[in-house]
């Protein structure tokens, strides 16, 4: 058993491997290393798909896991390429290309490209050691509740991102902060919404077995939202754009969704 979880961790990982170098040659040939945004969730799907086609543990709960992974995977796939289609590369990137200059070929592959493929394969856990984990065991009330509380946070983060776009399309608020909807009880819905799918995905992954360090996954994607890449790169350049922001800070909390603090300035 532990041989055959072994070998499809094995697989996902050369997947996500295979994957990203090829998005990385393409990157070269465009000169935008954006496009990495996009086939982040396509990794996750391909993993999916990989684990139910392979994976040894309960159909059903493979079937769950790779259909969890993979709709989390389409929509953050589709809703990016929407957003990008059209614009310059990232900033994020435009400035490591400017800083690494005519090397950036080479740093991007392992300053960007590597990094993700790694941080996929570790965030998809759940999905490999549930598919690789309890053969005969069918689902129960664990998995039930993790396929719940992935729902909330597919739902809260897809939601909070229609609101987003649809405020960012009418001109009149150009410069100014989306503070209704979701938006009103956290700055980061769709953070928040991505953090609480996959700890649903962790739930259903437990639901094979006692193998608790596959929640590494969960985990590591709540820390990279909430405390390195995700809500702290952002907020720390979103003021200067959009003036209203250190007010909307003081009364909105910044992960978890809370009641608005009432404004200091009433």
């Amino acid at each position: 058993m532990q041989s055959m979880l072994g070998g499809l961790m094995l697989s996902s990982a050369a997947m996500a491997l295979g994957l990203i170098f090829c998005v990385w040659l393409v990157s070269l040939r465009l000169r935008d290393a954006s496009i990495i945004d996009v086939f982040w969730g396509i990794g996750f799907v391909l993993i999916g798909l990989l684990c139910l086609t392979t994976g040894i543990g309960d159909s059903g709960r493979r079937l769950a896991l790779a259909t969890m992974a993979g709709l989390w995977g389409l929509r953050l796939a589709v809703h990016i390429g929407r957003r990008n289609h059209g614009r310059p590369e990232d900033p994020r990137y435009a400035r490591l290309r400017e800083r690494d200059g005519d090397g950036f070929w080479l740093t991007s592959l392992y300053r960007i490209y590597v990094v993700q493929a790694v941080l996929m394969w570790v965030v998809a856990l759940p999905v490999q050691v549930g598919s690789g984990h309890g053969r005969g065991h069918g689902l129960g009330w664990l998995d039930w509740a993790g396929v719940a509380v992935w729902a909330v946070g597919l739902g809260f983060e897809a939601i909070g991102d229609l609101q987003l776009v649809r405020f960012k399309a009418d001109s009149s608020n150009r410069r100014q902060v989306m503070d209704e909807g979701l938006w009103r009880y956290t700055r980061h819905p769709n953070y928040f919404g991505d953090v609480l799918a996959w700890w649903g995905v962790g739930i259903v992954g437990l639901g094979a077995g006692n193998a608790w360090w596959a929640l590494t996954g969960p985990a590591l994607n709540t820390v990279i939202l909430w405390r390195l890449t995700g809500k702290p790169l952002l907020e720390s350049t979103i003021g200067e754009r959009r003036p209203g922001y250190a007010d909307y800070v003081t009364r909105t909390s910044g992960f978890l969704p809370l009641p608005p603090r009432r404004s200091p300035r009433t």
